[in-house]
Protein backbone atom coordinates (compact mmCIF):
# COMPACT_ATOMS: atom_id res chain seq x y z
CA UNK A 1 0.00 0.00 0.00
CA UNK A 2 1.26 3.64 -0.85
CA UNK A 3 1.83 5.51 2.07
CA UNK A 4 2.78 8.29 0.40
CA UNK A 5 1.33 9.28 -3.70
CA UNK A 6 2.43 12.05 -5.81
CA UNK A 7 0.42 12.62 -9.00
CA UNK A 8 1.41 15.43 -11.44
CA UNK A 9 2.83 18.04 -8.75
CA UNK A 10 4.28 20.99 -10.25
CA UNK A 11 6.21 23.88 -8.39
CA UNK A 12 7.16 27.14 -9.47
CA UNK A 13 9.24 29.59 -8.43
CA UNK A 14 7.88 32.91 -9.80
CA UNK A 15 8.63 32.36 -13.56
CA UNK A 16 10.73 29.10 -13.37
CA UNK A 17 9.21 26.12 -13.08
CA UNK A 18 11.32 24.28 -10.97
CA UNK A 19 8.96 20.69 -10.79
CA UNK A 20 7.55 19.68 -14.21
CA UNK A 21 4.46 17.14 -13.38
CA UNK A 22 6.44 14.28 -11.28
CA UNK A 23 4.25 11.69 -9.55
CA UNK A 24 5.46 8.92 -7.62
CA UNK A 25 5.09 6.80 -4.72
CA UNK A 26 6.64 5.54 -1.38
CA UNK A 27 5.04 2.13 0.10
CA UNK A 28 4.91 1.47 3.45
CA UNK A 29 8.18 0.03 4.97
CA UNK A 30 10.14 0.78 2.11
CA UNK A 31 13.49 3.25 1.96
CA UNK A 32 12.92 5.01 -1.75
CA UNK A 33 15.61 7.36 -2.53
CA UNK A 34 15.51 10.72 -5.12
CA UNK A 35 19.05 11.20 -6.67
CA UNK A 36 20.01 13.36 -9.07
CA UNK A 37 22.44 16.05 -9.51
CA UNK A 38 22.52 19.79 -7.81
CA UNK A 39 19.37 21.77 -8.95
CA UNK A 40 17.53 18.97 -10.26
CA UNK A 41 14.44 19.48 -7.85
CA UNK A 42 14.94 17.42 -4.82
CA UNK A 43 15.02 19.44 -2.13
CA UNK A 44 12.42 21.32 -3.68
CA UNK A 45 10.20 18.30 -3.57
CA UNK A 46 10.53 17.70 -0.29
CA UNK A 47 9.43 21.61 0.90
CA UNK A 48 6.26 20.80 -0.94
CA UNK A 49 5.47 17.04 0.36
CA UNK A 50 6.05 18.91 4.06
CA UNK A 51 3.84 21.99 3.05
CA UNK A 52 6.99 24.72 3.40
CA UNK A 53 6.52 25.60 -0.25
CA UNK A 54 3.30 25.75 -1.95
CA UNK A 55 2.22 23.78 -5.41
CA UNK A 56 1.22 25.41 -8.65
CA UNK A 57 -1.25 22.34 -9.33
CA UNK A 58 -1.17 17.86 -8.25
CA UNK A 59 -1.78 16.31 -5.31
CA UNK A 60 -0.01 14.99 -2.58
CA UNK A 61 -1.94 11.88 -0.31
CA UNK A 62 -0.59 11.01 2.80
CA UNK A 63 -2.25 7.90 3.85
CA UNK A 64 -5.03 8.34 1.46
CA UNK A 65 -5.40 11.92 2.54
CA UNK A 66 -4.91 14.80 0.42
CA UNK A 67 -2.20 17.22 1.88
CA UNK A 68 -1.48 19.36 -0.72
CA UNK A 69 -2.71 22.35 0.97
CA UNK A 70 -2.21 21.32 4.04
CA UNK A 71 0.31 23.24 6.61
CA UNK A 72 3.32 21.61 7.76
CA UNK A 73 2.81 21.79 11.78
CA UNK A 74 -0.73 19.65 10.81
CA UNK A 75 1.46 17.35 8.74
CA UNK A 76 3.40 16.17 11.11
CA UNK A 77 0.71 16.16 13.66
CA UNK A 78 -0.73 13.65 10.99
CA UNK A 79 2.75 11.28 11.51
CA UNK A 80 5.19 12.46 9.18
CA UNK A 81 9.01 13.68 9.42
CA UNK A 82 10.95 15.91 7.83
CA UNK A 83 15.10 16.11 8.53
CA UNK A 84 16.10 19.37 6.58
CA UNK A 85 19.10 19.59 4.62
CA UNK A 86 21.75 21.34 6.25
CA UNK A 87 21.03 20.21 9.84
CA UNK A 88 19.02 22.98 11.42
CA UNK A 89 19.58 22.49 14.72
CA UNK A 90 18.50 25.02 17.40
CA UNK A 91 22.34 26.00 17.85
CA UNK A 92 21.69 27.84 21.45
CA UNK A 93 20.13 25.10 23.17
CA UNK A 94 21.40 21.81 24.30
CA UNK A 95 21.03 18.45 22.61
CA UNK A 96 18.15 17.26 25.03
CA UNK A 97 16.31 21.11 24.54
CA UNK A 98 16.25 19.99 20.63
CA UNK A 99 15.00 16.95 20.93
CA UNK A 100 12.23 17.67 23.34
CA UNK A 101 11.36 20.39 20.65
CA UNK A 102 10.98 17.31 18.04
CA UNK A 103 7.78 15.96 20.03
CA UNK A 104 6.14 19.69 20.52
CA UNK A 105 2.66 18.40 18.72
CA UNK A 106 2.56 15.02 21.15
CA UNK A 107 0.63 15.16 24.63
CA UNK A 108 1.42 12.28 26.46
CA UNK A 109 4.62 13.09 28.68
CA UNK A 110 4.94 9.30 29.09
CA UNK A 111 5.06 8.58 25.29
CA UNK A 112 7.75 11.23 24.93
CA UNK A 113 9.97 10.07 27.36
CA UNK A 114 9.92 6.40 25.88
CA UNK A 115 10.42 7.77 22.78
CA UNK A 116 13.27 9.91 24.12
CA UNK A 117 15.04 6.50 25.47
CA UNK A 118 14.24 4.90 22.00
CA UNK A 119 16.54 7.96 20.57
CA UNK A 120 19.28 7.33 23.41
CA UNK A 121 19.29 3.87 22.31
CA UNK A 122 19.91 4.43 18.70
CA UNK A 123 22.31 7.64 19.33
CA UNK A 124 23.96 6.63 22.55
CA UNK A 125 26.59 9.87 21.32
CA UNK A 126 23.24 12.56 22.66
CA UNK A 127 22.58 10.47 25.71
CA UNK A 128 26.42 11.10 26.33
CA UNK A 129 26.26 14.69 25.19
CA UNK A 130 22.56 15.52 26.25
CA UNK A 131 23.62 18.95 28.30
CA UNK A 132 25.75 19.90 25.39
CA UNK A 133 24.72 23.07 23.63
CA UNK A 134 24.10 21.60 19.67
CA UNK A 135 26.37 24.29 18.19
CA UNK A 136 29.39 23.24 20.05
CA UNK A 137 28.65 19.52 17.98
CA UNK A 138 30.48 17.99 15.03
CA UNK A 139 28.50 18.09 11.75
CA UNK A 140 28.40 14.29 12.39
CA UNK A 141 26.30 15.01 15.81
CA UNK A 142 24.42 17.22 14.63
CA UNK A 143 23.03 15.50 12.22
CA UNK A 144 22.39 12.66 14.31
CA UNK A 145 20.61 15.00 16.29
CA UNK A 146 18.80 16.69 13.51
CA UNK A 147 17.68 13.00 12.90
CA UNK A 148 16.67 12.15 17.12
CA UNK A 149 14.86 15.04 16.67
CA UNK A 150 12.47 14.24 13.86
CA UNK A 151 12.19 11.18 15.53
CA UNK A 152 11.16 12.46 18.71
CA UNK A 153 7.36 13.30 16.29
CA UNK A 154 7.08 9.29 16.18
CA UNK A 155 6.54 9.74 12.62
CA UNK A 156 5.22 6.72 10.15
CA UNK A 157 6.98 8.59 7.35
CA UNK A 158 10.25 10.72 7.61
CA UNK A 159 11.69 12.66 5.07
CA UNK A 160 15.74 13.10 5.11
CA UNK A 161 17.32 15.41 2.74
CA UNK A 162 21.02 15.28 2.00
CA UNK A 163 22.33 12.71 5.86
CA UNK A 164 25.34 12.47 4.51
CA UNK A 165 26.55 15.80 3.06
CA UNK A 166 29.61 17.39 4.48
CA UNK A 167 30.38 14.60 6.53
CA UNK A 168 33.72 12.83 7.10
CA UNK A 169 33.60 9.24 5.36
CA UNK A 170 33.54 7.16 8.84
CA UNK A 171 30.45 9.54 9.87
CA UNK A 172 28.62 8.77 6.36
CA UNK A 173 28.54 5.20 7.13
CA UNK A 174 27.23 5.54 10.74
CA UNK A 175 24.40 7.70 9.17
CA UNK A 176 23.42 5.32 6.64
CA UNK A 177 23.78 2.30 9.40
CA UNK A 178 21.57 4.59 11.56
CA UNK A 179 18.83 4.71 8.33
CA UNK A 180 18.80 1.19 7.66
CA UNK A 181 17.69 1.18 11.43
CA UNK A 182 15.35 3.00 11.52
CA UNK A 183 13.65 1.40 8.28
CA UNK A 184 14.13 -1.76 10.21
CA UNK A 185 12.25 -0.67 12.87
CA UNK A 186 8.92 0.01 10.80
CA UNK A 187 9.27 3.96 10.09
CA UNK A 188 9.01 4.03 5.97
CA UNK A 189 11.98 6.67 5.02
CA UNK A 190 11.95 9.18 1.81
CA UNK A 191 15.93 10.16 0.92
CA UNK A 192 17.10 12.53 -0.95
CA UNK A 193 21.19 11.98 -1.72
CA UNK A 194 23.86 13.01 -3.18
CA UNK A 195 25.86 10.06 -2.69
CA UNK A 196 24.05 7.69 -5.28
CA UNK A 197 25.94 4.82 -4.89
CA UNK A 198 25.47 5.12 -0.87
CA UNK A 199 21.91 5.95 -1.30
CA UNK A 200 21.10 3.00 -4.13
CA UNK A 201 22.91 0.41 -1.64
CA UNK A 202 20.17 0.76 1.30
CA UNK A 203 16.90 1.91 -0.96
CA UNK A 204 14.31 -0.29 -2.28
CA UNK A 205 13.59 1.58 -5.35
CA UNK A 206 14.71 5.00 -6.40
CA UNK A 207 14.02 8.00 -8.70
CA UNK A 208 16.61 9.80 -10.89
CA UNK A 209 15.16 13.52 -11.44
CA UNK A 210 16.43 15.95 -13.81
CA UNK A 211 15.67 19.36 -14.26
CA UNK A 212 12.38 18.76 -12.51
CA UNK A 213 11.60 15.52 -14.41
CA UNK A 214 11.66 12.19 -13.29
CA UNK A 215 14.13 10.23 -16.22
CA UNK A 216 14.01 6.75 -14.76
CA UNK A 217 12.92 4.97 -11.90
CA UNK A 218 13.23 1.01 -10.75
CA UNK A 219 14.74 -1.05 -8.20
CA UNK A 220 17.52 0.46 -6.48
CA UNK A 221 19.68 -2.47 -7.03
CA UNK A 222 18.90 -2.50 -10.55
CA UNK A 223 19.52 1.01 -10.83
CA UNK A 224 23.31 0.45 -9.15
CA UNK A 225 24.03 -1.58 -12.00
CA UNK A 226 22.47 0.70 -14.91
CA UNK A 227 25.24 2.13 -17.17
CA UNK A 228 24.02 5.29 -17.40
CA UNK A 229 23.36 5.86 -13.99
CA UNK A 230 27.01 4.70 -13.22
CA UNK A 231 28.62 7.19 -15.45
CA UNK A 232 25.98 9.93 -14.40
CA UNK A 233 26.03 9.83 -10.59
CA UNK A 234 28.00 6.96 -9.48
CA UNK A 235 31.39 7.89 -11.05
CA UNK A 236 32.10 5.44 -12.58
Amino acid sequence: MAMLEVNELKVCYGVIQAIKGISFHVNEGEVVALIGANGAGKTTILHTITGLIGAQSGEILFEDKNITKTAGHKIVSMGMAHVPEGRRVFSELTVLQNLKLGAYTRKDKGEIERTLETVYERFPRLYERKNQIAGTMSGGEQQMLAMGRALMSHPKLILMDEPSMGLSPIFVNEIFDIIQKVSASGTTVLLVEQNAKKALTIADRAYVLETGRIVKEGAAESLLHDDAIRKAYLGE
